[in-house]
């Protein structure tokens, strides 16, 4: 029964992260970067609240000053930073190109786990980065673009890619004295507020620009993608261990590019198609050795 919940946790987490970057793109045609940032954080990090704090009643865990401070920094290396980089990324790229492209955030993960945690790299972790960047490279394409796809847009993705992976080794640092789903939760408001102050200093539009036919889109990104997406992977990962829980990161490059040929009609091109390939190659070398730490 428990090998059921944590298989359909981790489809519900799938889909949702799936439709992602085809949703971004969508809403992004009428709304700002900066503004979609601040709603779809603040609104999923809401939505996730309560699970946090059954989370703490359960675990009887006390949440202190430092705790917040820290949920803070944390939301502002992910939010204003990582996501406004990703979101940036979404807008100008193909949207299977900047999902395929974000899932390589485990790899730099990795890397400044060692950084800071001084975590080991073992030969099989180069060789999954190695074949991810070749792959990025032919998701790319440089000298010769698809149409859609930027150079600012690539750079922007492997920016919030890189900038994810370190909010994720700072996160591991403080997730068993904090909880995940808290820790998640609270450092997205934190997150959308800081966004939120520094969008009323420049003057962009926070809800004025906002039409009744936005709002089902907002929803489903802000409750679906961000709200559900997240409760979902943190089930799966409660209920399971990390290297299981991550494999929503090894399916979201297969499903991706679907969910954007189906929804906004992209057509990968044989180079794209090659670089997921190579992406997904990189992601599995990279879960199996996680896999066979835990069995060892």
């Amino acid at each position: 029964m428990k090998d059921k919940k944590v298989i359909l946790y981790i489809i519900g987490s799938a889909f949702f992260f799936s439709t992602m970057e085809v949703t971004l793109k969508i809403a992004g045609g009428g709304l700002n970067a900066m503004q979609l940032t601040i709603i779809r954080f603040f609104l999923g990090g809401l939505f996730l609240l309560p699970f946090a704090v059954i989370e703490k009643r359960k675990t009887g865990r006390n949440i202190n000053k430092r705790n917040f401070a820290y949920m803070l920094f944390l939301g502002i290396i992910c939010v204003p930073v990582s996501m406004m980089l990703f979101q940036l990324g979404v807008m100008n790229a193909n949207a299977s190109t900047a999902a395929v492209i974000f899932c390589v955030n485990p790899l730099f993960t990795t890397i400044f786990a060692k950084l800071i945690l001084n975590d080991s790299i073992t030969k099989r972790k180069v060789a999954a980065l190695a074949i991810c960047i070749i792959g990025i490279f032919c998701m790319a394409e440089p000298f010769n673009m698809a149409p859609g796809n930027t150079a600012s847009g690539i750079i922007y993705l492997l920016a919030a890619a890189i900038v994810f992976g370190f909010y994720s080794v700072m996160g591991k640092r403080s997730i068993a004295e904090i909880g995940s789903i808290m820790q998640t939760s609270v450092s997205f408001i934190f997150g959308s507020l800081s966004l939120l102050l520094i969008n009323i200093i420049i003057k962009y539009p926070i809800l004025g620009n906002i039409n009744l036919s936005d709002i089902p889109m907002i929803l489903y990104i802000s409750i679906g993608v961000t709200g559900l997406g997240y409760l979902f992977y943190f089930l799966a990962l409660n209920a399971s261990d990390a290297a299981t829980a991550s494999i929503v990161f090894f399916i979201k490059p297969a499903l991706a590019p679907l969910f954007a040929v189906i929804a906004i009609s992209e057509r990968p091109s044989v180079s794209a198609l090659t670089g997921i390939v190579l992406i997904l190659i990189g992601s599995f070398v990279n879960l199996r050795g996680n896999l066979k730490k835990i069995e060892n």
